[in-house]
């Protein structure tokens, strides 16, 4: 006789897999620990395997586990698609999503590409650029949503990740050791103040060898070993690496992606995109609030 997996259930046996705790997983599910702990040991007895091993301070998956991940990754996927196809059909118009250049891998490309997939008659147009800029254009409405990358996120808006500044240089290179500290930079990055300021507290000297309103030229000059840079310890392009400089640079502060939504006639649609991305990240609604507050 065929039996029926609990889509509810694989959903919630993926948000412990990916945060290693129930009870992260049931934040960022905004569901109780007792609720995800329930549902978890229904999807157990439906299958008549132990899906985690609990004997450390988090869980982690066993073999069986492993080997039924994948597969509710793409169910809860599929669902999520039908979903949204059957649901919110009548749904179109369009978007516009801005992120930074530097945070736009890995996961805005597989966020649009699944938001097409269930909502094919709304188009989101990318924007890309500076978290000063997008901010300006968020507050004259010319997005309905953005990311940003920042020390602090404001309420209302949400906060998705923390990460850290790193030094990042040229493959191999050894910019980072002259002194005066050659910087390059973008006009607009709003690490650059940050990364002067950390740098002159460290009694160093510093000098902006190459500035630009674009980043592909800091980027070439990065990758040619002139200058030196900063980037998102998440998010570190291939022809940079990062800089182990053993206390010779000084450390740089905390960092966080945040989301801001506009309100107004496309709410709706800019939540759901909003939930994606929060998915992506692996974060609830009520924790990034709770974070950014």
């Amino acid at each position: 006789m065929a039996r029926n997996l609990d889509i509810t259930a694989l959903r919630s046996f993926v948000a412990v897999a990916d945060e290693g705790k129930v009870t992260a997983a049931a934040g960022r599910l905004n569901l109780t620990q007792s609720a995800v702990s329930m549902q978890l040991k229904r999807l157990e007895e439906s299958l008549g395997a132990g899906l985690f091993d609990r004997s450390g301070r988090g869980v982690a998956l066993t073999a069986e586990g492993e080997l039924l991940l994948g597969y509710a990754r793409r169910m809860v996927a599929l669902n999520d698609e039908i979903w949204g196809r059957m649901t919110h059909a009548d749904y179109e118009g369009e978007l516009t999503l801005g992120v930074p250049h530097d945070i736009v891998y890995p996961h805005i490309p597989a966020v649009m590409q699944r938001f097409a997939r269930a909502f094919p008659r709304v188009k989101v147009s990318l924007t890309s650029s500076f978290t000063r800029r997008l901010k300006e254009e968020f507050a004259r409405g010319e997005a309905d949503l953005i990311l940003t990358t920042e020390s602090n996120v404001a309420a209302p808006g949400e906060v998705l990740a923390e990460s850290h500044l790193v030094w990042v240089g040229a493959h191999g290179g050894a910019a980072w050791k002259g002194r005066p500290v050659k910087l390059a930079y973008e006009r607009a990055c709003i690490f650059r103040a940050l990364v002067q300021r950390a740098l002159e507290d460290a009694g160093l000297d510093w000098v902006m060898a190459v500035e630009s309103d674009q980043t592909r030229p800091v980027e070439a000059a990065v990758s040619a070993d002139l200058a030196i840079h900063t980037q998102i310890a998440s998010s570190i392009p291939p022809y940079f690496e990062i800089i182990q400089h053993g206390g010779a640079l000084p450390d740089l502060p905390p960092i966080r992606i945040g989301m801001y939504r506009a309100e107004g006639p496309k709410r709706e649609m800019t939540d759901m995109l909003a939930a994606m991305i929060r998915e992506a990240y692996g974060v609830g609604e009520a924790a990034g609030r709770m974070a950014a507050e």
